[in-house]
């Protein structure tokens, strides 16, 4: 049977699909926040089969399938690649009203070709077809983003890696750019077992000795101006409590060093040290013209087995429900009252904190750089026809959305491009809804202005591509 992704998937009216087709379809992509791996892009990778490449660390399919009630051998454990992908053929039927279901068969599509609908009776000639293909060298890591029109990825790197693979594929100066993320989340996660480890990589990175804080200010300035020299546009935070204790360096220097020799901290202590680090860090990142992305309010590892078992990232994070309202703006202010505020993109993953992310970014806006601050595109759980239509409603309702940065996939996966195409056509059809509702006019030129900024020319200008 054929799939239901016709050339008007999710176009419900004529101006969205005159904006979709003449317009979004053909822009090249900038990816500017994901998980890929910069080492399998250096060398060109070929995967063997269709499950290492659509299912290998993709922890959206991996609580699918548990929901399915898949054994978790078949998820994360022994079971061959065969035997995981019919896994997956199983689930996939039962996940409509679920943007996987959407996903999946768009990246059939796209990439291969296949214009089947996915279930336990279609897969195995897919898994034939399809593996047959990755053979060839058009389905290598490198060809699979320019299928795609990649021409910016933005990778997650911790600040004490050696960049290596950035600089190999920045020497043979290649049409996709594959830049670094500064994501210093472990340097400012001091209440942590392994805090006192990752102080002696940034030792090793820094080739220097860390015995105060001052010297721990110095390696982690350091490490900036090493992933600046090696093309980083962006860091990247994951808060999962939004946190903002006002400290004087001199009170973080003894925090720090009651660390450094094992003391239990308060939590107004480890709130003191975060805030004041992160104050210095977002000052750096503003020197450099850098964009500083805020990942806010995901709760991590909730099941205390699994994660014992399997570990971080592989399914078992969730929505929280911290508030954050007063401590944000505490956080931002303390950078720009010195006019060192750098530009910065606000997510949740708490969809009840759009209205307070869309109005804060309205707080530290400036005329230099429009759209400075920006509520960033709906994130992780959100990520669905309804949780991006919200985001960019209330953008719209509070903010100005012709200044939005767009999409990015948060992804591990080569095969998630097309989340793209999806979020394009939500995009434009939802610019077409507001004109059949007489909300807006007709203006094909202004409509498609909107839409090529949104989708490409906002996000190579804000990060400086």
């Amino acid at each position: 049977m054929k799939t239901f992704i016709t050339d008007d998937f999710l176009l419900y009216n004529e101006t969205a699909k005159e904006l979709y087709h003449n317009t979004a379809k053909n822009l090249p992509i900038i990816d500017y926040h994901n998980h890929l791996n910069q080492h399998e892009i250096l060398e060109d990778k070929n995967y063997s089969n269709l499950a290492q490449v659509w299912l290998g660390g993709d922890h959206y399919k991996w609580r699918a399938l548990r929901a399915n009630g898949i054994s978790e051998d078949y998820i994360t454990g022994d079971k061959s690649d065969y035997e995981k992908f019919m896994a997956w053929a199983k689930t996939v039927p039962n996940t409509i009203g679920n943007p996987l279901y959407h996903w999946t068969h768009l990246e059939l599509l796209r990439y291969f070709d296949i214009d089947q609908v996915f279930n336990e009776k279609s897969a195995p000639a897919i898994w034939e077809e399809a593996n047959e293909k990755l053979a060839g060298a058009e389905f290598s890591t490198r060809s699979l983003l320019k299928n795609k029109k990649v021409e910016f990825v933005g990778t997650t790197d911790d600040p004490t890696d050696d960049l290596a693979s950035h600089q190999a594929l920045a020497k043979e100066n290649q049409a996709l750019t594959v830049s670094p993320s500064f994501r210093p989340d472990k340097g400012l996660s001091i209440e942590n077992d392994d805090f006192l480890t990752w102080v002696g990589k940034l030792e090793q990175a820094t080739n220097t000795t860390i015995e105060n804080y001052r010297a721990f200010l110095d390696g982690l300035a350091s490490r900036v101006e090493y992933f600046d020299e090696n093309g980083c546009r962006s860091s990247d935070h994951g808060i999962n409590v939004m946190f903002y204790e006002a400290a004087t360096e001199s009170e973080v220097a003894t925090i720090f060093h009651k660390r450094l020799n094992g003391e239990t901290l308060s939590e107004k202590e480890v709130e003191q040290f975060k805030t004041y680090t992160l104050v210095t860090l977002g000052e750096l990142y503003a020197d450099k013209g850098w964009v500083m992305q805020l990942h806010i309010n995901p709760l991590r590892n909730n099941s205390t087995r699994m994660f014992k078992l399997i570990g971080p990232d592989s399914g078992f994070d969730s929505v929280g429900d911290q508030l954050l309202a007063n401590k944000l703006s505490n956080l931002l202010d303390a950078m720009d009252i010195n006019n060192k505020l750098p530009k910065t993109i606000l997510y949740s993953l708490n969809s009840r904190d759009n209205n307070i992310l869309a109005a804060m970014a309205g707080n530290f806006q400036t005329s230099e750089i429009p759209g400075k601050v920006q509520f960033g595109t709906a994130w992780w759980f959100n990520d669905t026809i309804d949780g991006m239509e919200d985001q960019m409603k209330t953008l719209a309702n509070m903010g100005l959305i012709s200044n939005f940065v767009g999409m990015l996939t948060d992804s591990r996966s080569f095969l998630s491009f097309p989340r793209h195409e999806y979020f394009r056509r939500i995009l434009c059809n939802l610019l077409g809804t507001w004109v059949e509702e007489g909300k807006a006019p007709k203006d094909m030129v202004l409509l498609e202005t909107y839409v090529r900024n949104i989708c490409y020319e906002n996000a190579k200008r804000y990060f400086g591509i």
